[in-house]
C-alpha cells in the first residue's frame, strides 16, 4: 500500500499513473495536513501547466423557466417557489457587453431547458442560435452555451454562430443516483448530446454534483468517465438543497468533499480548466477552491442586471464581490492574476484545432 507522498510524488510525475486505488485514497483523506499536502500538489501541478495565471467567465441566465423535473434543482418545472424570468435578447447582450468590459474572457450562456427556445420548433432553436450570434458579435469573446439537450443539427448551428463551448451535465455517472437526480431524462440522450457536440466541433464542459449520498467508488467511477470524454473543462459543486423541491429536506453536506474533488481532478487531468464556481460559497469560498488547483473563477454577475444564480440565487450578487474587481483581493492573496484574452485564446484555440473547430 502506497502512503500519501508516494502517491502524491507518481501524481506530480505522470498522471496516467494513478490507479482507482490511489484516487480513493486521496478522497478519503481525513487530516487536515494530509489535505493540505495535496492541495499542495495540485497546486505544483496546476502552476506546472498555467503558471500563476487564472480565467475568468462572465455568467449570464438568461432564463430561469424549463421543461425538466430534475429533483435538486430550484428552477424545475413543479417549483412554484422559484422566481420565473426570460430576458429579452437586448438585456442579455447588454449584460454580456458589461462583463466583457470588466475584464472575463468568456461569456457563460446558460439557461433552463426553456420551451420557449427548445419546444417551439424552428423557431425556438432559431431565438437560441441567433441569441448566441448577438453576444459573439457584441463582445468579441467565446461563448459557452448550456441549453440543456438540443439535437445534433443545432449543435452545429451554435458552433457556427459562434459558440466555442457546450457545457451539459450528467451530475453523476451513476446510473442509479442519475435516474434519482434527473427525472424522465434518459440518460444516453444526454450523454450522446455532448459527444455530438464534438462532433460540431466544440468544446465540452463536463461536471459531477457531490453530497447527494454518492460513494467514494461512485466518485472514481465519474472522474473515470470524464477523463474518458476528453472534456477540455471539467467541474464539481456541492448540493445546496433547494426550497420547493423535492430534496429540500435533504441534510446539508459540508464543502470538503467538492474542494477535495477539485484537487484530485488537478492531479489526474492537469492540463484542464477546473472551476472554482462562486454559485456554492460565493466569495467566502474563493480562497480555498484557488489552494486547491482550480484555474479557472466561474458565476461572475453584473450586480444590477437581474440575474440569477444556480445553486445560489442571489448569493454575492448585489453587493458586487462576485464581479472582476470584487474578487481581485482573493487572487492576489493566492498569488494569482488573471490571465489576458490573448492568453486564454493561447490556451483554447489549439484545443478548438483538436476538435476540429479551427
Amino acid at each position: 500500500m502506497m502512503n500519501l507522498a508516494e502517491i502524491l510524488v507518481r501524481a506530480c510525475k505522470d498522471a496516467a499513473l494513478l490507479t482507482d486505488e490511489n484516487l480513493k485514497f486521496l478522497l478519503q483523506l481525513k487530516k487536515d495536513t494530509d489535505r493540505e499536502q495535496l492541495f499542495q500538489a495540485a497546486r505544483q501541478v496546476r502552476e506546472a501547466h498555467f503558471g500563476n495565471k487564472i480565467f475568468l467567465y462572465g455568467f449570464v441566465y438568461f432564463s430561469t423557466y424549463c421543461r425538466n423535473h430534475c429533483t435538486f434543482c430550484y428552477y424545475r418545472q413543479a417549483n412554484a417557489a422559484s422566481p420565473r424570468y426570460r430576458k429579452s435578447p437586448e438585456e442579455v447582450v447588454r449584460a454580456a457587453a458589461a462583463l466583457a468590459d470588466s475584464g472575463v474572457q468568456l461569456i457563460d450562456l446558460t439557461m433552463g431547458e426553456d420551451p420557449y427556445y427548445l419546444s417551439d420548433g424552428a423557431a425556438g432553436y432559431d431565438r437560441l442560435v441567433g441569441l448566441v450570434e448577438q453576444v459573439r458579435i457584441r463582445t468579441g469573446l467565446p461563448v459557452m452555451i448550456s441549453p440543456g439537450v438540443v439535437p445534433p443539427e443545432v449543435l452545429r448551428r451554435l458552433q457556427q454562430a459562434g459558440a466555442s463551448w457546450y457545457a451539459c451535465y450528467q451530475e453523476t455517472h451513476t446510473r442509479s443516483l442519475y435516474e434519482r437526480l434527473r427525472l424522465r431524462q434518459p440518460y444516453e440522450e444526454r450523454w450522446q448530446a455532448k459527444l455530438a457536440a464534438q462532433t460540431s466541433g466544440l468544446c465540452i464542459e463536463e461536471g459531477l454534483l457531490v453530497g447527494m449520498g454518492e460513494t467514494t467508488s461512485d466518485l472514481v467511477h465519474s472522474l473515470r468517465v470524464m477523463q474518458s470524454l476528453g472534456a477540455q473543462q471539467v467541474r464539481t459543486m456541492t448540493f445546496i438543497p433547494q426550497q420547493g423541491t423535492p430534496l429540500e429536506e435533504n441534510k446539508r453536506s459540508g464543502y470538503e468533499r467538492e474542494i477535495d474533488l477539485i484537487a484530485v481532478m488537478r492531479l489526474l487531468m492537469p492540463d484542464r480548466l477546473i472551476p472554482a464556481s462562486l454559485d456554492v460559497e460565493g466569495i467566502s469560498g474563493l480562497k480555498q477552491r484557488l489552494q486547491a488547483g482550480a484555474n479557472v473563477v466561474t458565476s461572475l454577475i453584473p450586480p444590477t442586471a437581474g440575474l440569477a444564480g444556480v445553486a445560489q440565487a442571489t448569493l454575492d450578487i448585489a453587493d458586487s464581490a462576485r464581479t472582476v474587481s470584487g474578487i481581485a483581493p482573493v487572487l492576489a492573496a493566492c498569488g494569482l492574476q488573471s490571465a489576458s484574452r490573448e492568453e486564454y485564446l493561447d490556451w483554447l484555440q489549439p484545443r478548438m484545432k483538436e476538435e476540429g473547430i479551427a
